[in-house]
């Protein structure tokens, strides 16, 4: 096991240095990990969201979102990440200047981390180690993601109908779109909008918009995306909106890039950021984060 989660996470090096580099260099670890999923040769879809539940907590936890933890933090330790807060990252001088087709993990990383990660000195105990560190770095991964994401989603599956809907057309509304209510608009079921809508820009160009706002129990899949893509040229949408509390399947980016009207998607961690950059039903808070100086063991 231990040589598998080793082989994982020097793989899972490499494609983070890619992904940082195809993305500017500044990041946070969520933005990497959606990079992973996106686009990534090397990890499927199906792996990266796989899920087990601990036979000793019972709690459901994600098996590589630790292994690339771990790899970001050997890259840390190894002078290729800088980070002040664990969230945000950035590519040091090495990492911006690594070759990336003669990268060694191993060699390059493993050779300088190995000595200062917290279980350098216990290598009869790597299995346990690893697993305890698991949990340790899960924690440090939902503080970092600010725990009132987590509950403006599930507040959000939890909604009726009718206040749902009232959160789509406010949430558009904050986004500069105009509802159509005469010219294709149905109403959801479960809440939300499926209809159109109008864009007017700074230069007084309006835009017709394709919407489709809805809650998913798991990933919206590329036959969706079809289905939305065949409404858009029913009535002629110069482009389109889909957004979900969930998210996308690998394909279905790629189907939402595809022809001479893009899909713009919005999943679950962009309607936070949404929520946030217009205050919407929400209130900031100024709180503190303690640095590695507080907590490391030396």
């Amino acid at each position: 096991m231990a040589n598998r989660q080793i082989e994982t996470e020097n793989k899972a090096m490499k494609e983070i240095l890619i992904a940082m580099h195809n993305l500017g260099g500044q990041v946070t670890r969520k933005q990497v990990l959606q990079e992973l999923r996106d686009s990534s040769d090397v990890f499927s879809e199906k792996e990266i969201d796989a899920t087990r539940t601990s036979k000793k907590s019972g709690k459901i936890y994600h098996p590589f979102q630790w292994k690339f933890n771990f790899a970001v933090k050997h890259l840390i330790l190894a002078g290729f990440i800088e980070t002040e807060n664990g969230r945000d990252l950035e590519l040091s001088k090495k990492g911006r200047n690594v070759d990336i087709n003669d990268f060694d993990a191993d060699r390059d990383v493993r050779s300088i981390s190995e000595s200062k990660m917290p279980h350098h000195k216990m290598q009869n105990k790597v299995e346990q180690v690893a697993i305890n560190l698991t949990s340790n770095e899960q924690d440090e991964s939902e503080k970092i993601e600010e725990p009132w994401r987590r509950q403006l989603l599930d507040a959000l599956m939890k909604m009726n109908p009718k206040k749902f809907e009232l959160f789509c057309r406010g949430l558009l509304t904050k986004m500069g779109i105009d509802v159509d209510e005469e010219k294709g608009v149905q109403y959801v079921v479960d809440g939300g909008i499926d209809g159109f809508g109008y864009v007017r820009s700074d230069d007084y160009r309006t835009t017709r918009v394709a919407l489709q706002a809805k809650r998913w129990q798991g990933k919206v899949s590329a036959p969706e995306i079809d289905k939305f893509r065949g409404a858009m040229d029913k009535f002629n949408a110069e482009f389109g909106i889909f957004i979900t509390n969930s998210d996308f399947t690998r394909e279905a980016v790629k189907t939402s890039r595809e022809g001479t009207r893009i899909i713009t998607l919005i999943n679950g961690d962009q309607i936070c950021d949404l929520v946030a950059k217009y205050n919407y039903y929400v209130e900031p808070v100024t709180t503190y984060q303690l640095k590695d100086f507080y907590l490391d063991k030396d």
